[in-house]
């Protein structure tokens, strides 16, 4: 006979995550006690009757994705997932915030089973929550039937003031509204304080107005009402073409006598015997710390079991659709496991030997082929579809049609934070690649998002177009410098700037070959020619990140490096230099990221120490210079751009082949 959750069972294990929290943030010496401690009755609640999951899978495709904004308060989930019996063993929980454990300071996705997303900086897991359940609401229109087979999941997040306060909340639930995310459910924390004071000094506006006005469906709750908490969540559940808020009334640091409802609860450990206190208000045992009762680990381990077999339940569901419609079965499965055909690369690479254009437009054919052979991407622009070559012809788009979540092209609109958080949700879910573009300068938009991305290991893929000062006529705000350099700093994105179509074919079927790992590509707005390489090549000689395009005869002067449109720059000044004498190797760099990953012996012998090297980009070039050394030469650019057309700005910074030949020979001292 299952245990009976009563009211005395209730409020044990609730201070049972409370009292978790106190013994863990105290052993740490640092943490976060405040919303975890607030929270612990509506998200108990939430786990422990609404949620589907297996504690025994934490990667089960149908379960509900769980999504806590507010990543300060991760002693909360962390004690949720202990207690329903996760691979979180107690231990671990002990070992809060130490160096190895699996419960760093903030989540972690991919260090702690259960944990969906890496959260902490505010408001990223909100709009990491929209782009799940976009990608919930895809799944099922690509592949299930009516009620039947993958998609049908929720996506709930519990986000604070400070989500609330970030740009990138707003942004978000602007297209989460616009779109109509009925499977989406953001419980609002709202308890009035957070670290500076209470909210009322910076924080006024109506969040529920806000929110409305949005298109979303707003309900208000006591945080300590359950009943009122169920039956809000099940309408929420319900509503099926509206994103939902709960607005939930707590109170910061629940249960401590002198710190509960004051911004000092935010943060921990707790001071002058507040700890001793708090257990001793809420009933929490003195002894032993991290102290978890016999009948709490009973109940949990039964309703643990509960979810186990829902889960059965929900399998073989998803067998009997599977059954019904093998088509659709086999292309979902097909998506899951990244499934490509044999001649991938080929059918990318077609016709591009011999044509000049922009890497943009060629990117865009490219994406066109990708869809065709492999019908497993989602992606979009923020309202520059047309200049970043990201549409998907005949690809249908989200939100328009019969069936608003068929189409495989998304318009973001002009929301570059949160439409690099969202890329992240959707590659989270683990059905559909990800893109997304935008101009490169307004990577500095994005940049928290990506820099997620890279730290989570995700494979979202962002889209940079007009990636140079050849920009042009829109001038220096238009015109990217240290935009290449800066994303070539964050460490596990590969940033891909391709010189010509068989570059950028080869970029793109890197993305799809290697689904580990955020890619950035850097692409021209101007047209560049095909490259003459003038020596054997392999396309995926591509993916070693660097290669020589043109080799000189009867010895080596000087060894050039270049990436993107400078290459066919370089090889054309190599030439010239030849006429004169000086022996110049072309070293074409698609992917800095990549060539470091090389051995020695490999990149010694594309640019030997003993040969004077030189690195072309038109940016600041500095990403370059671990090749060319501290005495080597970056022809790069020094400062900002200028307005004026493309043509007269390579003369004006000395792009052009004379004026880079200058440079080399003067180098040189030749």
């Amino acid at each position: 006979m299952a245990t009976e959750l009563s009211p005395a069972l209730r409020e044990q294990i609730e201070n049972t995550i409370r009292g978790l929290t106190i013994d863990a943030v105290a052993a740490a010496g640092i943490g976060h006690l405040g919303a975890a401690m607030g929270l612990a009755r509506p998200v108990f609640q939430l786990w422990d009757r609404h949620l589907r999951f297996d504690p025994q899978d934490p990667e089960w495709p149908l379960r509900d994705r769980f999504v806590l904004s507010g990543g300060h308060a991760s002693m909360l989930l962390y004690s949720l997932l202990h207690l329903y019996g996760f691979d979180l063993p107690l231990e671990q929980i002990k070992n809060f915030r130490k160096l190895g454990s699996r419960t760093p300071g903030h989540p972690e996705y991919g260090d702690t089973p259960g944990v969906e997303v890496t959260t902490g900086p505010l408001g990223q897991g909100l709009a990491n929550a929209v782009g799940m359940a976009i990608a919930g609401r895809a799944t099922r229109s690509r592949f299930g039937v009516g009620n039947q087979g993958p998609g049908q999941h929720a996506v709930v997040a519990v986000a604070g003031d400070g989500d609330m306060m970030e740009g990138i909340s707003y942004e978000a639930s602007s297209l989460a509204g616009h779109l109509g995310l009925g499977n989406l459910t953001v419980l609002y924390d709202d308890n009035q304080v957070t670290i500076d004071g209470p909210t009322d000094i910076t924080f006024s506006e109506n969040v529920r107005g806000r929110f409305e006005a949005q298109g979303w469906h707003v309900q208000q709750v006591d945080g300590d009402d359950v009943a009122a908490f169920d039956t809000a969540f099940e309408a929420a559940r319900d509503e099926p073409e509206r994103p939902s808020l709960l607005i939930t009334r707590t109170v910061i640091g629940h249960g401590s006598p002198n710190w509960a409802g004051l911004s000092k609860a935010h943060g921990g450990p707790f001071k002058d015997g507040e700890d001793r206190l708090t257990k001793e208000n809420l009933g929490i045992p003195l002894e032993p710390l991290f102290h978890v009762a016999p009948e709490v680990t009973a109940y949990m381990e039964e309703r643990a079991n509960a979810k186990t077999a829902a889960r059965r339940e929900a399998d073989q569901q998803l067998e009997a659709w599977r059954e019904s419609h093998p088509e659709r079965a086999s292309a979902w499965q097909a998506a899951r496991e990244r499934r490509l055909p044999e001649d991938f690369e080929q059918r990318l690479l077609e016709g591009f030997e011999d044509e000049t254009n922009a890497t943009r437009v060629h990117s865009g054919t490219v994406i066109q082929r990708l869809v065709e052979a492999a019908p497993i991407w989602l992606g979009g622009s923020a309202d520059l579809a047309g200049s970043n070559n990201t549409t998907i012809k005949g690809g249908g788009f989200v939100g328009q049609g019969d069936d608003p979540f068929a189409g495989a092209n998304l318009h973001f609109g002009v929301r570059e934070h949160a439409m690099g958080a969202i890329t992240n949700g959707i590659a989270l879910d683990g059905t559909f690649l990800p893109f997304s573009g935008t101009f490169m300068v307004f990577s500095d938009y994005m940049r928290p998002a990506v820099r997620l991305a890279a730290l989570m290991g995700i494979p979202s893929t962002f889209v940079l177009t007009h990636d140079s000062i050849f920009v042009g006529e829109d001038g220096p705000t238009h015109q990217p410098v240290e935009h290449v350099d800066a994303l070539r700093s964050i460490p596990g994105l590969m940033v891909f700037r391709p010189a010509d179509g068989v570059e950028v074919a080869m970029a793109w079927a890197y993305r799809a070959r290697h689904a580990e790992g955020p890619l950035a590509l850097a692409l021209s707005r101007q047209k560049v020619p095909a490259l003459k390489r003038e020596v054997p090549f392999e396309p995926r000689d591509v993916w070693k990140g660097g290669y020589t395009v043109r080799e000189p005869e009867g010895g080596l002067d000087v060894v050039v490096l270049a990436s993107g449109s400078e290459v066919a720059l370089a090889s054309e000044a190599a030439s010239m230099l030849g006429a004169e004498g000086i022996r110049a190797r072309v070293v074409s760099i698609p992917c800095a990221e990549l060539f470091a990953e090389q051995d020695d012996a490999y990149q010694d012998g594309l640019i030997p120490d003993a040969v004077p090297a030189v690195a072309v980009e038109a940016g600041i070039g500095e990403g370059l210079r671990r090749w060319v050394g501290r005495r080597g030469l970056v022809h790069g650019m020094k400062g900002f751009g200028k307005s004026g057309s493309c043509q007269a700005l390579e003369e004006h910074f000395g792009f052009t082949a004379p004026k880079l030949v200058d440079a080399i020979r003067q180098h040189l001292n030749r």
